[in-house]
């Protein structure tokens, strides 16, 4: 499996980023995705963490990241996620960030988790630090799943994919 670093994620978030943008006011199609606009909505989703797969099983992490965690979903496109849960490396984390998906494929929508968390011993001394990841996000009436891409980040971050089931409340 290759190990994708930080600064080439930022890097492709950022053109994916222009190119929505650009393709945005151009057309409502970006090649196979369209392009979700954002519509007003109200809705209030929970969660009760995530489960991880690890890219570098030798390393013994926890993939069964238990927690609690909210989601308010005030448009199409746009999301406010707060939640704590049991990390990987078996410490407590607390997260907060914003969801901006703004491609879709279908019923499943793309974009990227920007925020921060904390409980990382590597990072920041367990403080903390900035995120910005893939992410996509699939609902369905009051069920949904958000998928998370973690890239490897040499003392901090080994690689994962995190797989997130949430609940409409309302």
């Amino acid at each position: 499996m290759p190990i994708i670093a930080l600064p080439h994620v930022i890097k492709m978030l950022v053109c994916i980023g222009m190119v929505s943008i650009s393709a945005t006011s151009a057309a409502e199609t970006f090649g196979p995705f369209a392009i979700v606009e954002s519509t007003p909505i109200s809705e209030i989703w929970i969660n009760a963490g995530f489960y991880s797969y690890h890219f570098q099983k030798d390393k013994g992490f926890n993939n069964q990241n238990w927690g609690l965690g909210g989601e308010y979903r005030y448009s199409t496109a746009n999301s406010i996620v707060v939640g704590s849960s049991h990390n990987s490396v078996r410490r407590t984390s607390h997260y907060v960030g914003w969801h901006w998906h703004p491609l879709a494929l279908g019923p499943v929508h793309f974009g990227v988790v920007a925020g921060g968390v904390n409980g990382y011993p590597g990072a920041n001394n367990g403080g903390w630090f900035p995120i910005v990841l893939p992410a996509a996000s699939f609902e369905y009436k009051s069920v949904g799943a958000n998928l998370i891409v973690i890239p490897y980040v040499k003392d901090v971050a080994y690689g994962a994919l995190s797989l997130q089931i949430k609940v409409k409340l309302y």
